[in-house]
Parts: C-alpha cells; structure tokens; sequence
C-alpha cells in the first residue's frame, strides 16, 4: 500500500426524474448507483450535463451527491436486504505453481463473470476477505497472492542479478496467465493500491483478457524516479542502496513487521479506524514474518522505475471504472481526480470519509459499486474461454 496535474472542472446542471430502476433484478440493491445515470447505463433516468464524466460522492448511508458544482440531492434509498440462491457459497484456498512457483489464492463462486482482485503492497488475498462472500453470490471471484507477498512463494531478488523481479510487468504476467491457466476465461480486475497498476499493465499486455478494471485508490507513485526534482534522484539512488545493501534496510523491516507497528500503519490510512482490528492486523502481518519476506519489502520500496498511472490508462482498452476515498493521506484525492479526465475512465467515484483501502473500510460501498459496473459490460451470453 503506498502513493498531474489537477483535472479541469465545469459547473454542469442535472435533473433527474425518478422513478429509477434497472433491468437486472439482481442489481435491485443498487439502485442508488443507476439514479446518477452511469454512462451507458439505459434507465429512465434524464441526466443533463455540460461535463460528459459525471462524478458523485458515494457515502455510508448511501446518500448520492454530484461534485463539481452540482446543485443537486439524492435522498437516501434503503439497500434491497434479499439474497440470492447462490448465498452459501463457499471459499477454497489453492495452491496455482506458476513458473515453478507456488501461488496462493483463494476462489469462491460458481457461476456469473469471473472477478480478479488484486491487492496491494504489504497485502495479500486475505485484504478481500469482506467483498468475497457478496461478490461470490453472483461472481466466480478469484483472489490472488501476488508472488513475493502473502502465502506465495518469495524468491530473493539477488537471484536474477541485476535484473529486476518484482516489477509490475512480472506481476502483470502473473495475472494474465492465471487468467489463462486458472480461470480459463477473461476477467474482470478489481485493483487496490499497487494493485491498481498490475491490472493496469496486465490489460495493457494482454488486452483480450480483461474485460474491466475497477481501481480503488490507485497508487500515484510520488516516489517514482519521474517525480522527483533531477538534483535529488543521485541521493534516491544512494538512499535505495543503503536499505538495499545494508543492514539498515533489515533493521528498519524489523521495526516496521510488528504487530503495534502495522496497526499504526493501517490506522494512518484508514479513516474508520474502527476497521483495523486484530484480525486485520494478523491477516497483514503473519505473511510479512515468512522467509523472504523482508527482501522482498526492500526490494519494492527501493523500486522507483517502471510505469505510471498516467502512462498506462491511455493504452488500455477495456472499461476502467475509478473509486477514491476521499480521506486517503497517502494518495490525495485531489490528485487522483486527474485520473477521470482519461477517455477509458467512464466515472470517478469520491467514496466519502474512506480511506486508502475501500474494499475492506467500508466494502457496503465498494461491493455495490464492483457489481454494477460488472453488469455493465459483462457478456450478455457465456464467456468465451482465451485458451
């Protein structure tokens, strides 16, 4: 988990006419997404505007609010409490050898589109222990270990010279062939943090394999090379070596990999702080004490090259939907509203008083939001397989 220009604004006008409804029953709890009037989304909603990406505000009592200027209101519509017959579904934790390697994820759900979703650093599979159960009533859901972190194997970096491993193009091809091994169709990738751009890359690489993207908080990477001032990058560099090469580096792992400490961490980037429980903090931290583990946290934090957001959504194909916690201090919000100006980002999403990671702060907001824009643009027959 770590972190353009600002976007344009317009003042824009909007009416709406109510009633609201969608044509999929399923999605009758969503009711509160389909009144804003989504771009392609057909309702009998009426939704005028001079901007073409309307952007709201999604708050815990599912009260919706435009931005940018909108003098408009939503009163608050009460989420549909029914479920579906596929609410036993069940939770499997595999073991996928990738490359001679051994990947942990975690799959549940039997029929609906497959979902892939891809935590972020210092995470792992078990960040999406709160969205799982819901997205697997309707969803094949799949949730993976990126290699290096989690209950996935760590290789040492120095084992590959002065090449680099772990790399958002490593991961992306991690992604990609589990897709093509594992799942044996395309998929949908619901990213956090980091993650957000090893979905972005794998789409990029592959773009017949994902059908969407949803970024939650996307990484902006302040610390990449490209951001910073040209007389500072020679001291980066010397800094990176120093936790790299000596045991400085080890030292501060250890002062980082502890139960207090991780808890410290997590309540800087959560707003409800009432979300970082022990479970959570043992789910983060058990991982981070394995073999390996500590060089491959070095490794990533020393790792300021590779690709940037904004590099990488002008090259992807497929719908990109973007949700931003607006009470994130890692990865500002007003930077990330740079990201809704981008043509294959159809809506930016402001979740309100969250923060950096939505899915497990506050997933009565994101679960909603992941099965509607899934609806969206999932195949209106069964998927075709990419093997």
């Amino acid at each position: 988990m770590t972190s353009t220009s600002s976007p344009h604004f317009f003042s824009l006008s909007i009416k709406f006419e109510f009633p609201i409804s969608t044509s999929n029953p399923r999605l009758n709890h969503d009711k509160i997404f389909s009144s804003i009037s989504f771009r392609n989304i057909h309702t009998p909603c009426k939704f005028i505007s001079s901007h073409p990406k309307p952007r709201f505000y999604l708050n815990e009592s599912h009260r919706c609010h435009l931005s940018l200027n909108a003098s408009s209101s939503i009163d608050p519509i009460e989420e549909d409490k029914t479920t579906t017959a596929n609410s036993d579904v069940q939770l499997q934790s595999c073991t996928w050898n990738w490359r001679d390697y051994s990947i942990r994820y975690q799959v549940s759900g039997n029929t609906g589109p497959a979902l892939v979703l891809i935590h972020g650093f210092g995470a792992n599979s078990d960040h999406w222990r709160k969205n799982i159960p819901v997205l697997a009533k309707s969803h094949r859901v799949y949730a993976i270990d990126l290699i290096g972190y989690g209950y996935s194997d760590k290789p040492n970096p120095r084992e590959f010279g002065d090449k680099s491993f772990y790399t958002f193009e490593t991961w992306a091809n991690q992604i990609n062939e589990f897709c093509t091994d594992v799942i044996k169709d395309e998929a949908f990738f619901i990213c956090n943090s980091i993650g957000g751009l090893v979905g972005l890359q794998a789409a990029v690489m592959e773009p017949q394999i994902c059908k969407g993207i949803v970024l939650l908080n996307i990484s902006l990477r302040m610390l990449h090379i490209k951001k910073q001032p040209w007389f500072g990058r020679p001291f980066i560099r010397s800094f990176q070596n120093l936790l790299r090469n000596t045991s400085v580096g080890k030292f501060f792992f250890e002062a980082v990999a502890t139960p207090q400490s991780v808890k410290n961490i997590l309540c800087q980037c959560y707003h409800d702080t009432s979300q970082v429980t022990d479970e959570l903090v043992e789910k983060i931290l058990l991982p981070g004490l394995e073999p390996g583990a500590v060089d491959v946290f070095l490794e990533f934090i020393c790792y300021s090259d590779g690709p940037l957001p904004e590099e990488l959504l002008p090259q992807v194909k497929c719908p990109v939907l973007v949700g931003w916690g607006d009470k994130d201090p890692w990865e500002p919000i007003d930077l990330g509203r740079a990201y809704g100006d981008f043509d294959t980002v159809e809506d930016f999403v402001v979740l309100s008083d969250v923060g950096h990671c939505p899915q497990d702060e506050a997933p009565q907001l994101v679960n909603p939001l992941v099965e509607l824009f899934v609806a969206r643009h999932a195949p209106t027959k069964a998927s075709a397989s990419v093997v």
